[in-house]
């Protein structure tokens, strides 16, 4: 891959991320909201998975964009 196609590639993954950082957070919020329903056991490990994804996410997309600035 040339370095066109890694920038391409790290954006495409920052903007997955931040489409999970939204709703990652949205879940979260709903379900602290229903504290004593079941969505709130439900939907948690939902969320928490999906902040985890977000970070990954983040990570792997300003990784692959270091690797086509910085990378020989």
């Amino acid at each position: 891959m040339d370095r066109k196609q890694y920038i391409i590639q790290g954006i495409k993954y920052l903007a997955f991320s931040l489409v999970l950082l939204v709703t990652s957070t949205y879940i979260l919020t709903f379900a602290f909201l229903n504290k004593e329903t079941l969505p709130l056991y439900l939907l948690l490990p939902l969320g928490t998975i999906g902040v985890g994804a977000t970070i990954f996410m983040m990570f792997r997309g300003l990784k692959t964009i270091s690797k086509a600035f910085f990378d020989r």
